[in-house]
């Protein structure tokens, strides 16, 4: 899954595709590199920024998913809320994905039921501009996994089929950098869910504090491509459905790496010893 982001500032690439022609340039480039789908949003999602009115986020995504859509690139659309949603897959998108997990805007809900679409529920605990206050957890892996299960079980009660839901465990949403690694290290803790699995590591905090340098700065988002599409194999090898990526090219070869290992493996043959 390639990142378009149309907006002004998002965290990594903001105001680069913000405009229409720009966004659908960059969009048709990330699908002639291998995004199997190119996740159209709206309004940033990084830690601190504010909401964008809704007939703004519309305005800007709109056009972008119409053309991309006519183009023959499968689109995502990047909401929290109903009415983007369902005006997106009007226009042709195939997946939503919520990082609210529905939580933001239950109507949601009702849109993925009605038109059939690929969901993407995220753990989520709040908007962005509240969202580090609320990073409590008595274990990360075990309460995310419990609240996304939660999750599920509203979508059915919706009316969506388990068939269409996968599965995001938010990667640095209401998450300090610490807590990333265990989720990470337990997907199959996730897909023990028997959901697909995506992650977004892409370019996120936790890995400019891994790649710190001498002086304790963080590394700048353009410099975690390397350790992004490290996850990126690591994750495909856990079984991952999907990873979402700014940088796809390094992504699409670390997949292609984690695939060839696993077709790879034999089954060990036991020695007599260590059948008895």
């Amino acid at each position: 899954m390639g990142v378009l982001n149309v907006t002004p500032d998002s965290f990594s690439d903001g105001g680069e595709w913000f405009g229409p022609e720009a966004a659908v340039a960059h969009g048709v480039l990330l699908a002639s590199q291998g995004a199997d789908l190119v996740d159209v949003g709206g309004e940033s999602t990084r830690p601190g920024a504010a909401r964008v009115p809704e007939d703004e986020e519309l305005a800007r995504v709109l056009p972008v998913v119409r053309e991309l859509t006519a183009r023959g690139v499968p689109v995502s659309i990047d909401t929290t809320r109903a009415r983007v949603a369902a005006r997106a897959v009007e226009a042709g998108a195939v997946v939503v994905n919520d990082v609210s997990g529905g939580l933001a805007e239950p109507g949601i809900y009702d849109v993925v039921a009605r038109t059939g679409v690929v969901y993407v529920a995220m753990h989520w605990r709040g908007h962005a501009d509240v969202m580090d206050s609320l990073a409590v957890y008595d274990d990360v892996v075990t309460d995310v996994r419990d609240e996304l299960a939660e999750r599920v079980a509203d979508l059915v009660a919706a009316g969506v089929a388990r068939e269409q839901v996968v599965l995001d465990p938010g990667l640095g949403f209401a998450k300090p950098g610490a807590a990333n690694w265990p989720l990470l290290a337990a997907l199959d803790e996730l897909l023990a869910l028997d959901l697909p699995v995506l992650v977004g590591a892409s370019r996120k905090r936790f890995l400019g504090t891994l790649l710190a340098g001498p002086d304790g700065q963080p590394a700048p988002p353009l410099a975690r491509d390397g350790a992004t599409a490290a996850i990126s194999a690591l994750a495909a090898a856990a079984g991952a459905w999907c990873v979402r990526v700014h940088d796809v090219p390094g992504s699409v070869d670390a997949v292609r790496v984690a695939r060839a290992w696993d077709g790879a493996r034999r089954p060990r043959t036991l020695n007599t010893e260590e059948q008895k």
